[in-house]
């Protein structure tokens, strides 16, 4: 995620008092266009980068656009992944399947992305430490050059 604005001088500052702001309205703009484009091809190529892998997600709620059928939530990375809403197995208790629950972890496969989003299906409602404990590290994945 990025906030990104094109340039403006603030009073009270350095820049403000030492300096002009010379640079006409119209490059700021399209300065501005060209950086926010660039950050959505790279955001664009690091979720592509995620399709088939299984990610950890905290269930925050259901889609607004789909209440009935999708789930949101925040992967381990701080991505946005919708997923399906149905009932899935529950490794910490063995007797059947469970529709997810906000705040539940689940296991996702990532199927699709978007610029701004993932979409999977719903494998398991998990914890942490059982996550990171039976799944492979191939499978977990993280964008180049992220922190």
């Amino acid at each position: 995620m990025a906030y990104m604005f094109a340039y403006s001088m603030r009073e009270k500052t350095h820049a403000h008092r030492n300096y002009v702001d010379d640079v006409p309205d119209a490059v700021k703009q399209r300065r501005l266009t060209e950086l926010i484009e660039a950050f959505r091809e790279s955001t664009g190529q690091c979720y592509d980068s995620q399709i088939g892998t299984v990610q950890l997600v905290l269930v925050e709620g259901p889609n607004k656009r789909a209440p009935e059928t999708e789930l949101i939530g925040k992967s381990d990375r701080g991505h946005r992944v919708y997923f399906t809403n149905l009932p899935v197995p529950d490794r910490e208790v063995y007797d059947g399947n469970r529709n997810p629950r906000v705040g539940d972890y689940v296991e996702v496969r990532i199927s699709k992305s978007t610029r701004a989003s993932l979409f999977g299906e719903a494998l398991a409602i998990t914890k942490l430490s059982s996550f990171y404990s039976s799944v492979h590290d191939e499978a977990v994945v993280a964008c180049v050059n992220r922190n």
